[in-house]
């Protein structure tokens, strides 16, 4: 049996997935890596940790599939985003912790250049505003704060990159002729890359000083990236395929048509609208990035909306109120209560992103009285989930004027039955899960697959899309509105609490 391996490096965890030719997913292996907070409003990863875990997890994978390399026809690799990790080529050992997308230490340095330019300058050449949550302030954080790091990084003694490079040069030997690459997807987030020609922007590179030379080549996303090393369990297999983890998750549900869409529940929550080949730029506060480029030619952008804090929720319900002992309980906890009792929930822990944008926003929890409980919070926190995903989705709507008849989703909250039914009543149209609602990692495979003729064509792909579970809506237009309404209250207080 020939198989795809998909390595899956997210916020929280590790995960290798080996997908057969029906995309069903046949053994897994998965490593929690820590999370680190040195400062509020930082967040930092160990990059050598996760390189551990990575392979750790492919072994954990491939042992419980009774598979070795030989079994393994190509490899794709999907990440979390905007992370910034630099390290020294020479020993590839990193000069400094991992810079995490939810990290906000440089938002000083955009609200500077923001007062110099405008917040929304540059969005015709990056389809992005200028925010902390890209990579490019990050990486000038870096350069300034590392002994010597803007001279090393312009000679190329220090390289920086995305997790998926940090990854990729790991794998194709490190030190020992590693490759330092990135594809299409995960450079459009960086706040460096012109969205039209899909290389860095000259404009882009001048306006955070950032060295050419310290960066990775930029390849679609189907590509022939390179070979694991003579190092690994997976030596000699190529690897074909990357892509961000939120494009992977769109390419995993097959949404490779204009209007097409879908809903990632990880961490945070990520809304992502095909557009089709030529870029649509918001008036709403989306972002617009490249959903996906083939080495075939074909290529296609996205609206998106991204959420910072939705999974995270949960954890934070668990490790910091205590109220769950286990993410899964919050399900059980919120299913106790038919509603959230008045209660609203606003999880702007370190700003809010998409549509509103203001890192000036922080955390709130809203209507609280003596008859509130755990569950009620429990069931607020679920709801700010399916709130925050409709504010995105009905900012898509009013930019595209695209109807929403369903809503595909996928990610690792998707399990939660609960969750998908009140986001089907906060939208008022069904939720769909899939079978397979590993689409994040599948997408990966899907492109690692496709440069190597594991799988044939999109349409092929198209057809192993299998529909596994379904919402219907259960509430009434006016309850719907009525609770929105009263959750926009709570946003609107969340506002500017942060100097």
């Amino acid at each position: 049996m020939t198989c795809i391996v998909a390595i899956d490096q997210g916020t929280t965890s590790s995960r290798a997935l080996v997908f057969d030719e029906s995309a069903t997913v046949i053994a897994t292996g998965q490593v929690e890596h820590r999370q680190h907070f040195p400062q509020p409003g930082w967040v930092e990863h160990d990059p050598l940790e996760i390189w551990e875990n990575v392979r750790e997890s492919v072994a954990l994978a491939l042992a419980r599939a009774s598979l070795t390399r030989h079994d393994i026809a190509a490899v794709g690799i999907t990440n979390q985003r905007e992370t910034v990790v630099a390290w020294d080529p020479s020993t590839g050992t990193p000069v400094h912790p991992a810079i995490v997308w939810q990290d906000t230490r440089t938002q000083p340095l955009i609200d500077r250049l923001t007062q110099e330019h405008g917040r929304h300058a540059f969005v015709q050449e990056t389809g992005l505003p200028l925010d902390a949550y890209f990579s490019a302030s990050k990486i000038r954080w870096l350069l300034d704060h590392v002994d010597e790091g803007q001279a090393r990084a312009e000679r190329g003694e220090i390289l920086v990159g995305t997790i998926d490079s940090w990854l990729l040069w790991n794998l194709t030997g490190g030190p020992d002729g590693g490759v330092h690459a990135t594809d299409v997807t995960n450079a459009s987030r960086t706040l460096l890359m012109d969205l039209r020609n899909r290389q860095w922007s000259d404009t882009m590179l001048a306006l955070f000083d950032v060295p050419l030379a310290c960066l990775p080549d930029i390849r679609t996303s189907s590509d022939a990236f390179g070979r694991v090393s003579q190092t690994s369990l997976l030596r000699e297999v190529p690897i074909t395929g990357i892509l961000g983890d939120q494009q992977a998750a769109t390419f995993g549900q097959a949404a490779f048509a204009a209007g097409e869409s879908k809903n990632t529940y990880g961490t945070g929550n990520f809304v992502l609208l095909n557009t089709g080949s030529q870029p649509v730029f918001s008036d709403n506060g989306l972002i617009t990035t490249v959903a996906y480029e083939l080495e075939s030619g074909e290529l296609a952008y996205a609206l998106e909306g991204s959420i910072a804090v939705t999974g995270s929720l949960v954890q934070w319900l668990r490790d910091s109120l205590g109220i769950i002992s286990t993410a899964a309980e919050v399900e059980e906890l919120a299913s106790r209560v038919p509603d959230s009792g008045g209660v609203v929930l606003v999880p702007a822990f370190s700003g809010l992103l998409a549509p509103h944008w203001r890192s000036d926003a922080r955390g709130a929890i809203l209507g609280i009285t003596r008859f509130t409980n755990h569950a009620h919070i429990a069931r607020a926190a679920l709801e700010a989930v399916a709130w925050q995903s409709r504010d995105v989705l009905d900012a898509m709507v009013a930019d595209t004027g695209t109807v929403l008849t369903e809503l595909k989703v996928d990610g690792g909250m998707v399990v939660d039955d609960l969750l998908m039914q009140i986001q089907a009543d906060a939208l008022g149209v069904p939720v769909v899960r899939p079978e397979v609602a590993e689409t994040t990692a599948l997408g990966a495979a899907y492109a690692a697959g496709l440069a190597v003729g594991f799988w044939e064509s999109m349409d092929q792909l198209r057809s192993l899309w299998r529909e596994g579970a379904r919402w219907e809506p259960r509430v009434d237009s006016e309850a719907r509105e009525r609770a929105f309404a009263q959750w926009h209250k709570g946003v609107d207080r969340s506002l500017g609490w942060a100097d």
